[in-house]
């Protein structure tokens, strides 16, 4: 079976459910106390809400900040929301139990309140042992990280080509200045991992998550000779065809590199990893630098105040996008980064640039699936998950709690 295969039905049947609370009605005191929680939970903005009742409620509302609207067709949105978190919710979505004009706003207000509201939009204890269950057995071991990279990536170059910029970079751009295209971000970001490198013409990058090739084209652009690695087909022979001379392009786990090079770059691939693999990662990074050497890294992290909750959770990109997934606790990564004689330098974030990154992605979806290109095998459920997707992470990041970071760790003992 394909990615492709694989990928599609992992949208939860949509179902229209009438109002009035059907056989959850008589429990209604009890889901008007949990959203008692979450309005007092929200410190900034607010969130007007219909609910299966026919009551309306503002939640929140006490200090500015984004105002989201939702319409709850069925109490069930909030079982699902306190037996499966996020992934819950989405299912809730899926399902018909509610709906918004808008969803950012909602996510958005969910992270930046995420401390205040603590638990009260996380799956309870109780409920989480199925979806750790399954979490665990997709974690990123050689032989299922193959797996886990493939249901992402290789849904096929066909899928992805509409809706990226022309250069396929799938991780986010930086806008220094007002007004600038997508395309323009996307080669200010690349030049700004290339300068971290420190190398010059002629030195030697190994690209740990080559993507689709644009930063390899870049550095060879540039004289530097590039060894990427990738573990999704899809990738390498998209990018051995887009730079035939001087990069080579393999399927290596990042645990099997061997040699040593002038300069690492890794674009938004340790999220992939998993936390139990950080040390692996940086090893091999501090193992294939030379002494003095750079590694340009671009990670997305999460506020290490909700880490642990959010770690000791299965969420909604977790189980239904990216199998094995974990964002980033900066204060982990660094520490351990330091055991291995790589020191943290030149930290930069740009978390707002995510945010308008994955709003153009968005809007270039939209467009490609209404102009029917992309692949037909890939249906309505399908593309409302991604839509779903891109709209869950633009409000993460405008909430501030999740953040995408430029570091470069520098070999020491030069």
């Amino acid at each position: 079976m394909d990615a492709r295969t694989r990928n599609r039905g992992r949208k939860a049947p949509r179902a229209r459910i009438a109002r009035g609370g059907g056989w959850l009605a008589p429990f209604g005191p009890l889901f008007h106390r949990l959203l008692d929680r979450i309005d007092r939970g929200l410190e900034a903005g607010a969130i007007e809400a219909s609910l299966p009742d026919g009551t309306r409620r503002l939640l929140g509302g006490r200090a500015p900040g984004p105002v989201a609207v939702v319409d709850m067709a069925s109490w069930r949105a909030l079982v699902r929301l306190a037996t499966g978190g996020s992934a819950g919710w989405y299912e809730a979505w899926a399902a018909g139990d509610w709906s918004s004009p808008d969803p950012v706003p909602l996510f958005d207000l969910f992270m930046r309140n995420r401390v205040p509201l603590g638990t009260a939009a996380r799956a309870k204890p109780w409920s989480k042992g199925l979806r750790r269950v399954r979490h665990w057995l997709r974690r990123n071991g050689p032989a299922q990280a193959r797996r886990n990279i493939a249901y992402h990536y290789d849904l096929g170059n066909d899928f992805y080509a509409p809706w990226l910029d022309t250069s396929m970079t799938y991780s986010s751009a930086i806008f220094p200045r007002a007004g600038m295209t997508l395309e323009d971000g996307q080669a200010a970001k690349l030049a700004a991992v290339l300068e971290r490198t420190g190398t010059a013409p002629g030195d030697t990058i190994l690209e740990i998550g080559c993507g689709w090739g644009s930063f390899a084209q870049r550095a060879v652009a540039g004289g530097r000779q590039v060894h990427g690695i990738t573990l999704s087909t899809e990738q390498r022979d998209h990018a051995a065809a887009r730079v035939p001379d001087g990069a080579r392009f393999t399927l290596t786990d990042y645990r099997d590199v061997a040699g040593t090079y002038d300069a690492v770059a890794s674009i938004e691939m340790v999220e992939a990893v998993g936390r139990e693999y950080w040390p692996d990662y940086l090893a091999v990074i501090a193992r294939a630098l030379k002494p003095g050497g750079r590694a340009a890294i671009q990670l997305i992290s999460i506020d290490d105040a909700i880490f642990d909750a959010y770690a000791d959770n299965v969420d909604f990109i977790q189980q239904y996008v990216f199998p094995g997934g974990l964002l980033i606790s900066e204060r982990r990564a660094r520490a351990l980064a330091g055991a291995e004689g790589l020191a943290w330098r030149d930290r930069r974030a740009f978390g707002i640039d995510y945010a308008e990154t994955l709003k153009e992605w968005r809007r270039r979806f939209d467009m490609a699936w209404e102009g029917g290109r992309l692949p037909a095998e890939f249906d309505r459920d399908f593309v409302d998950l991604w839509r779903y997707y891109l709209m869950y992470c633009e409000g993460g990041f405008r909430g501030g709690g999740i953040d995408v970071i430029q570091v470069t760790l520098v070999k020491e003992g030069a």
